[in-house]
């Protein structure tokens, strides 16, 4: 099977052999069921009423990259998930609407291919954005610059990149001539999982076919006035490359909306983490608050004020989707209280007509 299955998931699943459970990692993933590919085969596989039942929400679903036990049996149609083992890792976007709801986009990925074209100036704030994403999954990010041929001045889109990817390696590639992909192939050497994420139109699927060394993905023409095209991949779906390596292919992301964590984003801008603790009060908010040494460096010009402002504007996203979460949670446990109540005052109702 390998797609990357190593020691600690054959440890991870020994409590499931004695129930005569299969080990199998899901390679896409629909509405309702799942593709799974396991030793002997890929099967279309739906969850089990039992895990459907101790689910909290999407999270707790199988998604892509999730190893999986599944229940199958040669009598029954259609196989079962009746687990999914603890996650190494994962890249969970929020919903960008009012709903506290999150979405697992890949699990158990090691290292994030952040896929950005430079046909254009690079968009730095998108950048920010994906690498806040990116760390807080962790796993480890990468910035990968497709589309080099096209781009005015690759070396000066190289270096701006690298202003804001700190302790990011920042790799520029062209996949046509195959400039940059021997070393994005050495990320995912050893049965590593990279996971692809980027705009509609950045080139993932053109990389996907570079690292496979085949036209397997799917490509469109993007209009050439803003460099944007179509969704050429339709759905989440994982990938075994030649190498030994799995990549997970992603349709192009509009909305990118943060989870309540803030972590990934104190990785993201580590300069004003960093400056953050020279101020005068260990909760300041860098916002107007005497004695805030990342305002005094934002005054002499080390830190740029759109870098700043970007920090806010992904801290504030990061702080509404936390209270949302709280605010579905409370809920949560609101309606369990009153079933329970219900149920205790139905039980001793029957209990007093005996």
């Amino acid at each position: 099977m390998q797609l990357g299955y190593a020691a600690r998931w054959e440890a991870l699943f020994n409590e499931h052999v004695s129930r005569g459970l299969l080990p199998g990692r899901v390679i896409r993933s629909d509405r309702g069921s799942a593709l799974v590919a396991t030793a002997r085969d890929e099967v279309r596989a739906t969850p089990s009423t039992r895990l459907l039942k101790r689910a909290t929400g999407a999270l707790d679903l199988p998604a892509v990259g999730d190893w999986v036990a599944l229940l199958a049996p040669d009598d029954l149609d259609i196989p079962l998930v009746e687990a999914v083992l603890d996650r190494t890792s994962a890249i969970v976007r929020g919903d960008p609407g009012r709903s506290s709801d999150v979405q697992v986009l890949a699990a158990n990925v090691d290292i994030v291919f952040v896929i950005h074209p430079i046909a254009e100036a690079p968009n730095l704030r998108r950048i920010e954005r994906e690498l806040s994403l990116a760390w807080d999954s962790g796993a480890r990010p990468v910035v990968v610059l497709t589309k080099a041929d096209l781009s005015a001045d690759a070396e000066a889109a190289h270096r701006r990149v690298q202003e804001v990817a700190l302790g990011v390696d920042v790799v520029v590639t062209n996949a046509l001539t195959g400039e940059g992909i021997g070393p994005l192939v050495d990320f995912i050497e050893d049965d590593r999982t990279a996971v692809l994420i980027g705009a509609s139109g950045a080139g993932k699927s053109t990389l996907v076919n570079a690292l496979l060394g085949q036209d397997r993905q799917a490509t469109r023409e993007v209009r050439m006035s803003d460099g944007r095209g179509r969704h050429t991949t339709v759905a989440r779906e994982l990938i075994a490359i030649p190498s030994g390596g799995v990549l997970i292919d992603t349709p192009g992301l509009r909305a990118l909306g943060l989870t309540g964590s803030e972590d990934g984003i104190a990785s993201a801008f580590p300069d004003i983490e960093q400056l953050a603790h020279s101020c005068r009060f260990r909760d300041c908010g860098h916002v107007d608050e005497p004695g805030c040494a990342v305002l005094d460096a934002l005054e002499s010009g080390a830190l740029p004020q759109d870098r700043l402002d970007s920090f806010h504007k992904l801290t504030r996203e990061a702080q509404v989707a936390a209270a949302k979460t709280d605010a579905r949670l409370r809920a949560q446990e609101e309606r369990k209280s009153k079933t329970i109540s219900k149920a205790a005052k139905e039980y001793h109702r029957r209990l007093g007509r005996r």
